[in-house]
């Protein structure tokens, strides 16, 4: 699954290309030669490869520590169980909801004031408005302050577009990416 964004890409593109024009550039006035050109320019292809390589380092580290290829593979209800342990970590109290007839939450999370109704979507494609359109009824029959909802994949625009018009908090998989790191390193501080 590719994490970058079209807009991401594009100014990813657009550093490529300004680091080696900027190369070409510096070796032409270091030099006064197209050699000095040529060797900045293969200089600049060689700093972008050594980011590249940097970037894949950091990124492979990042997925093996957040386990997402295991949260890939839960079952809908495993996910809520790890949802709702993640959430445990952080100081909320978990109540799971019966796995039919859940009026659209899967967990209610409550800290101090704070009750959070959760829709949590272990999926392969992005979610849609589905999600969003069920955590809303919840959230009122829960008596929830906050509607969230949570997946490992990514959302659809119109599912995005539908939570913003509704105040529905959005956790993609970078998000839970993020929370299971965190969840983790807390876990070893108390350990």
């Amino acid at each position: 699954m590719n994490n970058r964004t079209k807009k991401e890409q594009k100014l990813l593109d657009q550093a490529v290309g300004f680091i080696i024009l900027s190369a070409g550039i510096l070796g032409w006035f270091v030099t006064e030669s197209l050699i000095g050109v040529g060797v900045a320019v293969g200089l600049g292809f060689v700093a972008v490869i050594g980011i590249g390589v940097q970037r894949s380092l950091q990124f492979k580290k990042r997925m093996k520590e957040s386990n997402i290829k295991d949260i890939d593979q839960m079952t809908g209800r495993q996910f809520e169980e790890y949802v709702g342990t993640l959430f445990s970590s952080f100081g909320y109290t978990v109540t799971y909801t019966p796995t039919t007839g859940d009026y659209g939450a899967d967990l209610i999370l409550k800290k101090g004031q704070e009750v959070i109704v959760v829709q949590a979507k272990r999926y392969k494609q992005s979610v849609g408005v589905r999600a969003v359109q069920e955590v809303l009824p919840a959230m009122k029959f829960y008596k929830g302050n906050i509607a969230l909802v949570i997946t490992n994949s990514t959302y659809t625009k119109q599912a995005l577009l539908l939570a913003k018009q509704n105040d529905v908090r959005m956790v993609d998989r970078e998000a839970l990416i993020r929370l299971s790191i965190e969840m983790k390193r807390n876990a070893q501080i108390t350990a």
